[in-house]
């Protein structure tokens, strides 16, 4: 019996490990879609928000796949739980505070997860693969996308945390937090959204510092393990 369940614990390892590759591409391509996205549900383009719900779960879906370890599955799960939860209450009653929580929740706890489990995968010893590269690029955009859910968690509790966001808790601000996040990131900095809040100032400079350290710390791991399996494999 112990080798039974053994034998299959194998099976669904071999399993997980052969679709984590795809999935950084599948993650990529739904982190991209989401951004592009979110813009033309701020401005209210009808569909395109259950799209971006859509797309939320498609890549948390994804986190699951590849989230090492029970822990951070069972936390990507639960993400997915609460975020469905989330959304359809909000259908049923729109901006309730307990539906707009639980999407908080969801959202957070889903990037957080996804940027551990990319960044395990991706900086981890073994071959560099076009699915690793891709997984860097989607661990990148994953990061802006995590503090954006965090900006606009703490927006909601507190709205004079940040300066030029509407009023409205709904896609417009997200879009518009969004954005900043993406411009803190790449330290583009525009000023036309200014933080004000002590613990949201915190954690623009923490992102602005990632953004800034994180190409090239991530371009000397990946020449490392090139030129060590370069090395093994002569």
């Amino acid at each position: 019996m112990r080798t039974k369940l053994i034998g299959e614990g194998q099976r669904a390892d071999t399993w997980r490990n052969r679709a984590r590759d795809p999935a950084f591409t599948a993650m990529l391509v739904a982190q991209c879609l989401i951004i592009f996205a979110i813009p033309f549900a701020a401005v209210g383009y009808e569909g395109v928000r259950e799209v971006v719900a859509l797309l939320f779960f498609i890549f948390t879906f994804l986190v699951c796949l590849i989230s090492p370890g029970r822990v951070a599955t069972t936390l990507a799960i639960l993400a997915f739980i609460s975020g469905l939860a989330g959304y359809a209450l909000e259908r049923m009653e729109p901006s309730t505070t307990i539906a707009l929580i639980l999407v908080f929740i969801g959202a957070v706890s889903a990037f957080v997860v996804a940027t551990y489990a990319l960044g395990y995968a991706t900086l981890a010893p073994g071959r560099v693969t076009f699915h690793r590269v891709l997984g860097a690029i989607a661990l990148y955009l994953n990061i802006g996308l995590m503090f954006g859910a965090i900006y606009r968690m703490i927006w909601y509790f507190i709205p004079s945390s940040l300066t030029n966001i509407p009023g409205d808790a709904g896609w417009p601000a997200y879009g518009q937090i969004l954005y900043f996040s993406f411009v803190t990131l790449t330290s583009t900095g525009f000023g036309d959204i200014v933080p004000v809040h002590p613990v949201i100032r915190m954690l623009v400079n923490v992102e602005a510092i990632i953004g800034q350290l994180y190409p090239a710390t991530l371009l000397a791991r990946l020449i490392t393990l090139e030129l060590r399996g370069a090395r093994r494999r002569s």
